[in-house]
C-alpha cells in the first residue's frame, strides 16, 4: 500500500471537520462548527490550493457538505462513525494497492509469476478489511483496528 500526500490530506482534514462537530461520532450533516477551508489549511499544514481539489473531491463523494458565505465553511454529511477511512481513500482517487503504479486488479502477469496477482489481490483485500473497519471516530477515539 502506498498513502500518498494527498490521501494523507484528506484524512486529516476530515478528521479535523469531525473533531470541529464534536464527533466521536454523532455529529453529522448540519451538526457542530462550520470550518473553513483557510483553517483546515493552517491547522493541518496543508497548502491550502492543494487542499481546495481535495475539499471538492471529498464533497462530490458525498462525505462533506460546504456551506457557502461569510460564515460557511464545511461539516460532515454523516456522523464520523459512519464514514471509514476507505470511504475516504477511495473519494480521493487513490487505490489501496497499487502495483508498479496501477491498482493490484490490474496487475497482469505470466509464466512463473502468474500467482502474483492473486497475492497482490489478497494483499488489496486484507488492506480494504482494515480501512472499511476503522471510521474517523475510531480515529479520534484512538482506538485502532484489532488484527
Amino acid at each position: 500500500m502506498y498513502v500518498s500526500a494527498r490521501a494523507d490530506y484528506a484524512l486529516r482534514a476530515m478528521l479535523a471537520v469531525a473533531d470541529a462537530a464534536g464527533s466521536t461520532g454523532d455529529g453529522g450533516f448540519g451538526g457542530g462548527e462550520l470550518v473553513k477551508a483557510a483553517i483546515l489549511a493552517e491547522s493541518q499544514d496543508i497548502p491550502l490550493s492543494f487542499l481546495q481539489g481535495i475539499l471538492l473531491d471529498l464533497r462530490r463523494a458525498g462525505l462533506l457538505h460546504s456551506h457557502r458565505g461569510t460564515e460557511g465553511g464545511y461539516t460532515l454529511t454523516r456522523a464520523a462513525a459512519e464514514i471509514s477511512v476507505g470511504d475516504v481513500l477511495r473519494a480521493v482517487g487513490d487505490a489501496l494497492t497499487s502495483v508498479r503504479g496501477m491498482p493490484a486488479d490490474r496487475a497482469g502477469y505470466h509464466g512463473v509469476a502468474i500467482g502474483l496477482r492473486d497475492v497482490w489481490l489478497a494483499v488489496d483485500g486484507a488492506i480494504a478489511l482494515v480501512v472499511d473497519r476503522t471510521t474517523l471516530a475510531d480515529l479520534l477515539a484512538d482506538r485502532t483496528p484489532a488484527g
